[in-house]
């Protein structure tokens, strides 16, 4: 943003544009002359052009990414129809605002002991789901007990390996005890995996019903096609401010986008960047560039051949040229990545590790040294990964020909791409959201158990590392350790990290959004329907 010139000027125009006595035309003519640039005023104006929500209106908005074998079962969470449509419906314990911190949600309040082994959250009193059952702390223990012991098959177990016991203190106070400590576990509750649903008598998860107690509430729907909520009175928490929400899984980018600019939608989760700058100029539509932890990784299963081969990885990761990457399909709304998932959106970050570049002439020797000349790859993808996912594969391979790699490009169908690909082909493209920390990434991704480590990749050390950073509560030890995982990680690991993309998505203009947006997921970390409103 440049200086402001004129700060009183500023001033008034702010509050004129609240108050909704300055033409939006005004407001921008007016800001330029303030000192402000283009960008800077359009972002005021949205923020505070009637600034007061309104209720009212259906909200309809196109999402990417969602699958007709896609379930209601929070332990098998992974496409984006999935995450967002569970933060409408369900609830969480705590969740991400949209400046970044961590904020309540069913539980009002939480605390630990001293070395954070034992964790006490307060819920909130006035919780209830959907069928009008209060929200109680069986709730919550039936919850994280679907997603612990040895007969669990959810995504999420590896996150809670650490909990012995979930107990109630009465109706609103849940006790987790662990048998290490964790200082994330607050943050470790934003998982989209662990969202909380009723009880059933025996203490089993009654997650087959759809009943929860987020802001909205199912009307009819099936997965893979779309989704219609209303407006759920009891919800505890603010905002809801539209009466209905229509979710439409759009995977393809042409006919997202083209719903979005014939007024079909009034907002869609991802856009081609390629056309990002014709969408900008377009004075209906808003677009929204938010820098995040989200990743684009290509692991490479390191249990099979030639990724069993650390030199034949490490030659693979030399041979991708990140910078035109990011120029060509990133178009600059990225981060680069340095082949490990640690992000500068992250705390930790270890900013004095060596850019890996670009580098043919070293990654043929490598694969001289692991009798791999004339390495012959595919890696799958899809469309509806993210924008230009298909793009980036063509344009490494041939990047990776001058290092004398043929990589052969296999586009996978969009629908099952993570149920029938994902974790099943030896090399790939994927497409993460962003967590808040490095543990929970680390825990999710690359603990040798977990159940999504892409890359299957053991490593002794880095796991001893991972175990001792939960516990660790002395910051400046806790990120040496987590420096040394990401040594580890970029030098021996099996996941090759391009970039940290930015969420690039869409709104039009006549929908409100308040002063920041969550960097957690797409739409203001999936919950646009619940912050977002209409301008009178």
């Amino acid at each position: 943003m440049s200086k402001i010139t004129n700060p009183l000027l500023f001033h008034r125009l702010a509050t004129a544009a609240r108050s909704g006595s300055v033409s939006r035309r005004s407001f921008m003519h007016y800001s330029l002359a303030a000192g402000m640039t283009a960008s800077a005023a359009t972002g005021l104006w949205t923020t505070s052009a009637n600034a007061a929500p309104l209720r009212g209106g259906t909200f309809r908005v196109g999402m990417h990414d969602g699958n007709s074998s896609d379930t209601h079962d929070p332990g098998t969470y992974v496409s984006r129809q999935q995450i967002y449509l569970a933060h409408q419906y369900r609830s969480y314990l705590t969740l991400i605002e949209p400046d970044g911190t961590l904020g309540p949600d069913l539980a009002s309040s939480w605390s630990a002991n001293s070395d954070a082994t034992i964790w006490t959250f307060e819920l909130n009193p006035n919780a209830s789901f959907h069928s009008g059952k209060a929200v109680t702390a069986n709730d919550v223990i039936a919850t994280l007990n679907h997603h612990r012991g040895e007969d669990s098959t959810s995504a999420a177990r590896s996150l809670l390996t650490s909990v012995t016991d979930v107990d109630a203190e009465g109706d609103h106070t849940v006790k987790i005890t662990m048998n290490s400590g964790n200082a994330d576990l607050p943050w470790l509750m934003t998982d989209y995996h662990l969202a909380i649903c009723p009880a059933n008598d025996d203490g089993s998860l009654n997650w087959q019903s759809g009943d929860g107690s987020g802001p909205y509430k199912i009307d009819e729907g099936e997965w893979g096609v779309g989704w219609t909520l209303s407006r759920h009175e009891g919800w505890h928490l603010e905002g809801a401010y539209f009466d209905a929400v229509e979710m439409l899984v759009l995977n393809d980018p042409n006919a997202r986008q083209t719903a979005l600019i014939t007024g079909d939608v009034d907002a869609i989760s991802l856009i081609d960047l390629k056309t990002s700058a014709l969408m900008q100029r377009n004075p209906d539509l808003v677009v929204e560039n938010v820098p995040s932890a989200a990743a684009i990784t290509m692991p490479m299963h390191c249990d099979t051949a030639p990724f069993d081969n650390a030199d034949v990885r490490k030659a693979l990761k030399l041979s991708i040229d990140r910078n035109e990457i990011i120029e060509k399909i990133g178009f600059g709304a990225a981060t680069i990545g340095n082949d490990f998932h640690h992000s500068p959106a992250q705390p930790y970050w270890p900013d004095d590790i060596p850019q890996r570049e670009y580098d043919p002439e070293q990654a043929k020797s490598l694969l001289q040294k692991a009798g791999a000349e004339g390495l012959t790859v595919n890696i799958s993808t899809a469309e509806s990964l993210f924008s230009g996912a298909v793009d980036m594969c063509v344009l490494y391979a041939e990047q990776a020909k001058k290092a004398g790699i043929s990589v052969n490009v296999v586009r996978e169908p969009n629908d099952g791409y993570y149920s029938d690909v994902w974790l099943k082909k030896p090399f790939l493209a994927v497409s993460w959201g962003a967590r808040p920390t490095p543990d929970v990434m680390y825990t999710l991704a690359y603990k040798d158990d977990a159940a999504w480590n892409e890359s299957k990749w053991q490593n002794e050390r880095f796991n001893k590392l991972l175990l001792q950073a939960k516990s660790e509560l002395n910051d400046s030890l806790r990120g040496e350790m987590y420096r040394e995982m990401a040594m580890l990680a970029r030098d021996d690991g099996g996941t090759i990290i391009p970039m940290f993309n930015n969420f690039v998505y869409a709104r039009r203009a006549n929908v409100m959004r308040g002063e920041g947006l969550a960097a957690s997921w797409e739409l203001d970390g999936a919950r646009a329907p619940s912050r977002w409103w209409f301008k009178a």
